[in-house]
This record gives C-alpha cells, structure tokens and sequence, in this order.
C-alpha cells in the first residue's frame, strides 16, 4: 500500500517494519476512526456538510434573532445529556445539538438583532474557520506553523500600515480588546519601571496610575487589577457633551499625580466607546501624552472599522501617535469570533511579553532569525485566527469592508434621527459610530416609572424573541441601547422595534398605575 498522493509530491511508500504506525484493536480503533487522517477524510467531509447544511436551514429560516429561552427552561435539557455514553455518531450528535443549541441560538445575522458589539460574518472567514480548525495551526512558533506566522505577521504589518504607526512597528493577534489591552498596559507598566532596581519597583508600583474616560471599558479596570496596580490606579476623566475624554482634564490630573507623588503610566483612549460609540480627541490626547512623556494607549476595538472606511478615516486622525493600539476585527470586520489584535509603535516594547523556554523557543532562535510568535505573545498556544482576516481581504478587500462598515454607521444615525423626533423616548447624543442610547419617558408624574418601564420593555422584548436590545446606565438612570452592525438592518426594522418596546413600556406604565389605584391605602 502507498501513501496517498497530493498534488506537487511524488509517490513515497508507506512506513514499514518499526517505522510502522501501530495496529489499533478493538476501542483503540473505534476512537481512531474519529481522527482526521487519510484514511477518514470522507468522513470528515460528510460530518462538516452534515454540520453546514443544519446550520444554513436555520439561518435561512429563523424569522427572529432568538426564541427568548430561559435559563431555567434550557438547563435541563444540557444537564441531562449523559456525557460519559457517547452517540457514536456524528449525526446524531448534531440531532441532539439541535435541541441544546441550536434551536435556541442567538442569531447575529437577523436584522432585528440590535443589542451588543456582534456582528454578522463574511463568508470568506468561515471559510478560514474551517480550514484553520481542521489544519489545527499553533502559532506559538514557527515550526508549528510556518507559512500561518508569515500570514499573520503580515496583516500585522498591512494593520499597522493603515492605522500609520511607522516603519519600527509591530504587534500580535490576540483574543480581544480585553487581552490587547491587558498586554498594552503590561508594556506601559514595564516601560514605567524599566528604569528601577528592584527595590525601587516594588516603591514604584503602587503608586502607578492609568488615566481613561469615565466611558471607557471595565476591561482598563480589570487589567490594572491582574498588572497588581492599586486599587485606585484608574482614574476615571470626565467627559464633554459627546461622551469624548477631556484632553484639558486629562492634562491637569497628570499635573495633580505628579503633585501627590505619582507616576501616570498610561492614558487610554478610546476609539469607540461600547454605550456611546464615541471617539477621543486622539490628535490632543497624543499632544498632552507626548509633552508629559506618558504612555499613550488607544482602544480601538470598536472604531477599527474606519481604518477601511471611504469616507470617515479621518476620525481616527492622531491614531497613528499612540504608543499601542487595540483592534477587534471580530466587531468591525465582520469577522468570526476571535480575531483581535494588539499593534505597537516600538516593536522593542513587545519585549516585556518575552520569555524563553529551552523546549520551546530557545533564545538562539532569536539569533537565527527564526519567527516565533510566542516571544510577543500572552498566549503559548494559540489559533490561525488570522487565516479567517486574510481569506476576507484576498476574496473582499478592504474596501468592501469599509463599505460594509460605512453603511451600519449610516443606520445609526437615521436611527438616532427617528429615536429623537419620537416624543415617546429621550435619546442621548449622537454616535459617531453605531450605538444609540435612549429611553422610553413617560409623561407627567408616571415619569418617575422610567427605569423600571425601560427594564421591564427590555426583558419582555428579550422573552418575545421578536428582538434584542442592549441596556445600560446614563447618569445613574437606566436606558436601553441599539448597537448596529448589521448592514441588512433597515430603517423599517427599527422603526418596528421601537414599537414593540413603546408597547412593553407603555403597558408596564398604565398596569402599574392601575394596580396603584386599586389597592386599599393603610
């Protein structure tokens, strides 16, 4: 017997005598069977059309982006699959996943999915998903990977081209936002410290602080936590008018650190913030960031998408002045979950990231100039997520994407125009991306029924299933929260959603003042 033959190789012989792969008897060979190898790719092919054709029915079908399926409802049904008797097979595997799973999705794609920062995917990423997951890649180092470390590092560099960070710079795919900037405060920690004995770190930490917006993301919070910041190492600046950081506040409370003895390592700025989808002045926060010598971070998870926009780069204008950058394709690129990654000006930064390991990557490869992707990583083992990005630009290009993006940002704003002509809600300022904040405002004394109205109509929409809405907290008060990142979003869906929700909280209101009046007083 020979080796299969693939195109561009030569016919070789299979393995024999002690190079031989073993003989597999009895349970042994059974659980073979389920590995892809040459001799079970019809197999594999049939499980995954098996797995595509069950996933194109429903989002063919589904006529909601959910079915409003409680916890208590669905846990059940999870905890009673016996995971210790497997099926055996891998239909009905998916049968049984119908009910699980599927059934009850969420569905991205649905237009009238308007809740958080999930977006519908290309179909050249999941054909990347695909074939990264059955390649299995790890692009820990080089002899892992190959051509996948070529392929991500050049849409580091293609990333780090567009956002304009210069010829010295460089980064790596991540998770997400939250790791990207976990590793973008760890550098700014460490060039913060990179000067100090020992003795002198363990004075020096506690007194490190990181400046951000009151709009920014709690993953700024968290990351100071994990870095064993203080407690209060984050400060929290004050916004204008448009939810944007105040570059003047920002100045005056690095002065009044300094005052009090200590050491602002970072301001965050963010290109996007989740509820108001604002961006920073990023040109004055570079401004004050480089005459006060202070680390300059940008949170771009969401606003990424207008590094390809057509028509509105120029928000991002000062973005090219930060020390790092966070990217989310996985938001505005309309890509699968995950494709992040963390871009730094100063390749050198990416250092403090740096250890090596004799098994893994031993400092001579460094000397012999062999890629490995660990020394800039958090993670050891990690996937191709960037095979699902290349495959999208090769087949797309980035300016579909921008087009894609541009569109969702136009939807947002027709939808902010509709919110604030509706006397019914109060509306907050308009995004300059794709969120709308807003409100259903009873008149008169009902007005005081506000929150609970709002949380009750988000509830019951969500249990409805007709659509789903976002919710969060302005000035202490509760709102609700369309965030668009479906170009097949329609004016007309919005417009039906926001009567459904009118309808929740416009019952919720007279049922509750109904029931005031009818019950006995003392």
């Amino acid at each position: 017997m020979t080796v299969p033959t693939y195109p561009g190789e030569t016919d070789r012989p299979s393995p024999t005598g002690a190079q031989a792969a073993p003989q597999a008897t009895g349970a042994s060979a059974a659980a073979r069977s389920h590995l892809l190898h040459d001799g079970s790719v019809e197999q594999y092919r049939r499980a995954i059309a098996d797995g595509v054709d069950r996933v194109a029915r429903r989002v063919a079908t589904v006529d909601r982006p959910a079915t409003g399926v409680a916890p208590a409802e669905l846990a059940p049904l999870v905890d009673g699959v016996d995971l210790d008797r497997p099926l055996g097979d891998a239909g009905a595997a998916l049968d049984e996943l119908e009910s699980v799973y599927l059934r009850d999705a969420v569905w991205f794609h649905h237009p009238r999915y308007l809740a958080h920062l999930n977006c519908p995917v290309v179909i050249p990423a999941l054909v990347g998903e695909a074939v990264l997951s059955a390649v299995n890649s790890s692009l820990d180092t080089w002899d892992q990977s190959v051509g996948a470390t070529l392929i991500e590092r050049r849409l580091i560099d293609w990333t780090a081209a567009r956002i304009g960070l210069g010829p010295d710079a460089d980064g790596v795919f991540t998770s997400g936002g939250s790791q990207s900037n976990l590793q973008a405060l760890l550098l700014a920690r460490e060039e913060a410290c990179a000067e100090a004995t020992p003795a002198a770190r363990l004075e020096l930490l506690p007194r490190l602080r990181v400046l951000t917006s009151v709009a920014g993301h709690f993953s700024v919070q968290k990351s100071a936590k994990l870095l064993g910041l203080a407690p209060d190492a984050v400060i929290a600046v004050p916004t204008d008018a448009r939810r944007r950081i105040q570059p003047a506040a920002v100045r005056e409370e690095i002065a009044r650190c300094r005052a009090a003895g200590l050491v602002p390592m970072a301001v965050v700025g963010t290109a996007g913030t989740t509820d108001f989808g604002s961006i920073d002045p990023l040109a004055e926060l570079a401004e004050v960031c480089a005459a006060a010598g202070v680390w300059l971070h940008v949170d771009a998870a969401y606003g990424c998408g207008l590094l390809v926009s057509p028509t509105r780069r120029h928000l991002l204008d000062g973005i090219e002045r930060a020390d790092s950058v966070t990217v989310d394709y996985h938001k505005s690129f309309f890509q699968p979950v995950s494709s992040s990654a963390l871009l730094v000006r100063d390749r050198r930064t990416l250092r403090h990231a740096t250890y090596h390991a004799d098994y893994l990557n031993p400092a001579r490869m460094v000397e012999q100039q062999i890629p490995n992707q660990v020394d800039k990583s958090l993670q050891t083992t990690r996937r191709f997520d960037a095979l699902k990005l290349w495959l999208t630009l090769r087949v797309m290009g980035p300016d579909a994407l921008g087009a894609l993006f541009d569109e969702v940002v136009d939807r947002a704003a027709d939808a902010w125009q509709l919110v604030s002509e509706d006397p019914r809600f109060e509306v907050v300022t308009q995004s300059q991306l794709s969120t709308v904040v807003f409100r259903y405002l009873p008149t008169g004394p009902a007005r005081e029924l506000a929150d609970a109205a709002n949380l009750h109509a988000r509830e019951a929409l969500a249990a409805s299933g007709l659509a789903v809405v976002a919710g969060t907290r302005v000035d202490g008060r509760h709102f609700l929260k369309f965030t668009l990142l479906n170009p097949a979003t329609t004016v007309d869906d919005i417009g039906h959603v926001l009567e459904l929700i009118a309808g929740h909280a416009g019952r919720y209101v007279r049922d509750t003042i109904a029931a005031d009046l009818t019950c006995p007083v003392g």
